[in-house]
C-alpha cells in the first residue's frame, strides 16, 4: 500500500478497552487492494470475529450529531488545555523547588503522559519515598495531577533528582 493510516477513539472519547479505531489503506489500484484485502482477513479474522459495537456506535452518535460534535470538541479542548496548564505548573513549582535541571521537556510534550526523564532508581525512590507511581521508564500520567497536588509533585520530583 502507498498509505497505510491507523486512528484510535479511544482516548479521545474516553472508550478505553472498546477497541474502537479503524485502520485505512490507500493503495495504488484495485488488485493491490484486493492483495492487501486478503492478507487483512488472514490477521483480523483469528484475532475476532465481532469486535464490540458500542464504542464504534458512541462515536458516531457524537460525530453525526452537531451539537454534540461541538460539545465534544469543547470538552476536549479544556482537557488539552488543563494538561498544558498543569504541565507549566509542575516546571515552575519545580524551579521554586530549586531544581537547576531543565525541565523543558514536560512542557514541550503533549498528551495525558509525560516522559521526566528520571532513571528507573529515581522512580523507586520516589515511590518508597514519597508514594508517587509512574513506569519504570519515568512516564508519568500527567492528567493526575492538578492545582492541589502539583506542587508536593513537584517538591517530591526535586528530592529524588537533585
Amino acid at each position: 500500500p502507498n498509505l497505510i493510516l491507523c486512528q484510535s477513539m479511544a482516548k479521545n472519547f474516553g472508550l478505553y478497552g472498546q477497541r474502537c479505531g479503524a485502520v485505512h489503506f490507500l493503495c495504488e489500484d484495485k488488485a493491490e487492494a484486493a492483495r492487501v484485502t486478503s492478507q487483512l482477513n488472514l490477521v483480523v479474522r483469528p484475532m475476532y470475529s465481532n469486535p464490540p459495537i458500542h464504542g464504534a456506535k458512541i462515536v458516531d452518535a457524537i460525530l453525526e450529531d452537531p451539537a454534540l460534535t461541538q460539545l465534544w470538541h469543547t470538552e476536549l479542548k479544556g482537557m488539552a488545555d488543563r494538561m498544558n496548564s498543569i504541565r507549566k505548573d509542575l516546571v515552575s513549582n519545580l524551579a521554586k523547588e530549586g531544581s537547576q535541571l531543565d525541565w523543558s521537556h514536560i512542557t514541550n510534550q503533549i498528551g495525558m503522559m509525560a516522559f521526566t526523564g528520571m532513571t528507573k532508581e529515581q522512580v523507586a525512590t520516589l515511590k518508597d519515598k514519597h508514594h508517587i507511581y509512574m513506569t519504570n521508564d519515568g512516564r508519568a500520567a500527567i492528567s493526575g495531577v492538578n492545582t492541589k497536588n502539583v506542587e508536593y509533585i513537584a517538591k517530591c520530583f526535586h528530592d529524588v533528582t537533585k
